[in-house]
């Protein structure tokens, strides 16, 4: 195993044991609110520079994009982490949530960490070398028909410019698969097509720590990631749709008929 994809685990297991340890008494967890519907709590804080201390440890010139403290330093190595994945879940004692770390080199993402502290459910992922959990490798789905397919989805949070796009696309969906899934921890989704729990996802206006890792891998686990027309504007919009080959191109029709009257609009 790379060397890096190590300190990658080492700093999700220890993230993950001080997380374990505070759901034990969550009532007890301070909660902060960044702003209506997003939450961070101590336990985000804790974990984050518990994270970031095991990284620098190893290697003290590398850059971090962390959700809680930002960016920091400048280098061609860059980590982007999101300590707890699922916040709103955590405090609620909703036992959907989970550490994401990705490693970047020159702005290509190399090793990809996910980890469900809850269930002890390790993602892992590096360019070339395929996708894993708990150290069995995983594909994602061979389903081939979006109308047998569950498909995973977060429904708009912070900006909700969206929001009637959304919910069109929610209600064609809701009568065009075998059913829609909103948990709340992006990485997790992202995680899920990879091992074939989900044969697609979608989801507006995320930000980067949410879907650095699980775009890895899903990509390493044969699976495809785009924006919503199909392009990799992702990176920047946050828009995102990932799934298996089959379902993901059924699915990227479906959202683009929805997406047709803002494009019409912006071109006039």
């Amino acid at each position: 195993m790379h060397p890096t994809l190590n300190i990658a685990i080492k700093a999700a297991r220890r993230a993950g044991s001080i997380i374990n340890r505070a759901s034990l008494d969550i009532d007890l967890v301070k909660v902060q609110t960044k702003q209506p519907g997003d939450f961070v709590t101590e336990i985000d804080k804790l974990v984050e520079a518990e994270i970031i201390e095991i990284i620098h440890e190893a290697y003290p010139e590398h850059a971090i994009l962390a959700e809680e403290s930002g960016a920091s330093g400048e280098s061609e190595h860059l980590w982007v982490i999101d300590p707890i994945d699922g916040t709103t879940n955590f405090i609620h004692g909703f036992p959907q949530y989970a550490v994401s770390i990705a490693y970047f080199q020159n702005g290509v993402a190399q090793h990809a960490v996910v980890y469900d502290p809850s269930r002890n459910e390790l993602f892992t992922a590096s360019r070339g070398r395929g996708a894993f959990l708990n150290d069995r490798r995983i594909r994602v789905s061979k389903r081939i028909r979006l109308a047998d397919s569950l498909v995973g989805t977060g429904f708009p949070y912070r900006v909700f410019q969206h929001a009637d796009t959304y919910m069109a696309m929610f209600r064609e969906l809701t009568e065009k698969t075998a059913g829609l899934r909103r948990p709340g921890a992006a990485s997790l989704d992202l995680a899920y097509v990879a091992c074939g729990r989900y044969d697609a996802f979608f989801e507006f206006g995320l930000s980067p720590w949410d879907f650095a890792a699980g775009v890895l891998m899903v990509q390493e686990a044969g699976g495809l990631v785009s924006d919503f027309q199909g392009e990799s504007g992702y990176e920047q919009s946050g828009d995102i749709v990932a799934g298996n080959p089959k379902v993901f191109s059924q699915l990227i029709q479906v959202l683009g008929k929805h997406l047709q009257p803002a494009a019409d609009e912006s071109a006039e």
